[in-house]
């Protein structure tokens, strides 16, 4: 199914402002500013902010201790003895996560809550005397905590008789119905795209278009992913994403059927780096029919598998590559989706808890001093105020309409440094095409480090160097850069 292909349909799903055709005839210069000038909508927007959301994987796979299910498992088998939803939210809140994403039913057709189209779910199982429900616990734990709730249903359902027929997709818009109605509100709705046979070898048809006009009657501030018209998959299931990500890409390339055949493999959830190095430079969107913003969800599990395993209790991520994983998918201008699944007692396990906490504190050690935030920042001779205000609604933007532009940096003393961050007000736009950060040092200007794309948040770490005197060159823009942050920071690393 490709995203142009969906012509009056998809138009009503996306924002006028995120979306546009190209003309035949139009010039290099109209496409660019066209690009230019393609924007997020608000439900972008907010999830873009989140940076970090967390994926828990649950069901009746914890329990037989399999990553993908048959859909035969006896509901029986479903009982966590401790479980507790908030302390699965404190944790990831507490860690800096600001939504969680539940699998509320996967691929075996187990729901984690009392569906009424089907008895395959918590209601015939003796966890809360069949009379529990996990959705609702998850969805009123984040409630409570003040962080976003989101939810995977899975399109594939191996128990569901229906499955391979039309019928199929009017259980599932019941399901989601369900879903989307009785949890308050619902900020993400998740889909992949597994699609294996029904019964007989069935094959089903996705009926895609009526689950996102379902969405966005019942739920319309919910951005729908990464089978979705409004988050992409970024490709890969390492946790790292491109060094040049555009979220403004062709329209015409992104084909669905594509995406879900690549996002899904059986054998040990392999990282599979199926990435193409760019999706959205000029040499791409030229060539394109219509442009979108679609940004980059980066997935990734703490644990070698996605659904919780005793034997990897020992293989948990470490502080230390949580975050690698953060600078190379939140400092890449994605979003992160940290998998990090309940146990069989219904608890994030001891090792995940401390890893998160190791990892937030990282972070936080990471970002303390920003070495601008008492440097003079000047551009043509006149100070900038805005770029260490922590407010990425505020920007600058240089007076010149060339695409290039200078900002000259004087810090307070000779310091250390070997972390850049940036981020441009994505509100009006992702422009910055190249940039680079010189240092003044034995009477000349040397390079510390460069890049491409900046987008919502760009972040680069490079051998330490030492100076009082910086600057931050914007090589090619597609309009005139608009920079709400900036930072310098002296990052901690090992020996």
């Amino acid at each position: 199914m490709c995203i142009t292909n969906l012509s009056s349909s998809f138009a009503q799903l996306v924002d006028p402002k995120s979306y546009v055709v190209i003309p035949p005839e139009s010039s290099e210069s109209e496409i660019i500013s066209r690009a230019a000038g393609i924007v997020p909508s608000e439900r972008q927007l907010r999830w873009q902010r989140l940076e970090l959301t967390a994926f828990l994987h649950f069901g009746v796979n914890t329990f037989t201790n399999r990553e993908w299910g048959d859909g035969k498992e006896d509901p029986a088998i479903f009982n966590p003895s401790e479980l507790d939803a908030r302390q699965w939210v404190r944790t990831c809140k507490e860690a800096g996560f600001k939504q969680v994403i539940l699998t509320a039913k996967h691929h075996d057709g187990f729901c984690l809550w009392p569906s009424k189209y089907t008895e395959h779910s918590v209601k015939s199982s003796p966890w809360r005397a069949g009379k529990g429900d996990v959705v609702k616990e998850v969805a009123d734990a984040c409630h409570e905590y003040g962080i976003g709730f989101g939810v995977y249903l899975s399109p594939w359902d191996r128990n569901n008789e229906l499955f391979g027929t039309d019928a199929y997709n009017d259980y599932f818009v019941n399901q989601l119905t369900e879903l989307l109605s009785g949890y308050g509100r619902v900020d993400e709705v998740w889909f992949d795209g597994a699609n294996g046979e029904g019964p007989e070898g069935k094959k089903q048809v996705y009926d895609f278009n009526r689950w996102y006009s379902l969405i966005r009657k019942l739920q319309p501030s919910a951005v729908i992913a990464v089978m979705g018209p409004d988050v992409r998959w970024v490709g890969t299931e390492s946790g790292y994403g491109r060094e040049t990500e555009w979220s403004v890409v062709p329209g015409d390339e992104l084909v669905q059927g594509k995406v879900a055949a690549s996002s899904q493999k059986e054998a040990g959830f392999a990282p599979m780096n199926m990435m193409d190095d760019d999706l959205g430079s000029r040499s791409k969107i030229l060539k394109a029919k219509s442009l979108v913003w679609y940004p980059a969800e980066i997935d990734v599990s703490i644990r070698p598998g996605w659904f919780y395993h005793p034997e990897e209790n020992d293989k948990v991520k470490s502080p230390d590559k949580l975050m690698d994983i953060y600078f190379s998918s939140v400092g890449r201008n994605g979003v992160l989706l940290l998998n990090i699944p309940p146990d069989k007692r219904g608890l994030l396990h001891d090792s995940d808890v401390k890893a998160l906490q190791g990892f937030r504190k990282s972070l936080d050690k990471a970002f303390e001093r920003n070495l601008l935030t008492k440097a003079v920042v000047k551009a043509s001779g006149k100070k900038i105020n805005v770029l260490t205000d922590k407010n990425d609604a505020t920007s600058w933007t240089p007076k010149a309409s060339a695409g290039t532009a200078v900002i000259d940096i004087k810090l307070e003393e000779m310091e250390e440094f070997n972390m850049l961050l940036l981020q441009e007000d994505i509100r009006k736009g992702q422009r910055v095409e190249q940039f680079s950060l010189e240092y003044f040092a034995d009477g000349e200007w040397k390079k510390a480090t460069s890049g491409t794309t900046v987008g919502y948040k760009r972040i680069l770490r490079f051998p330490i160097v030492r100076a009082d005197r910086l600057r931050l060159k914007i090589e090619a823009s597609r309009a005139k850069a608009v920079i709400a942050e900036a930072g310098v920071f002296k990052l901690k690393v090992k020996s």
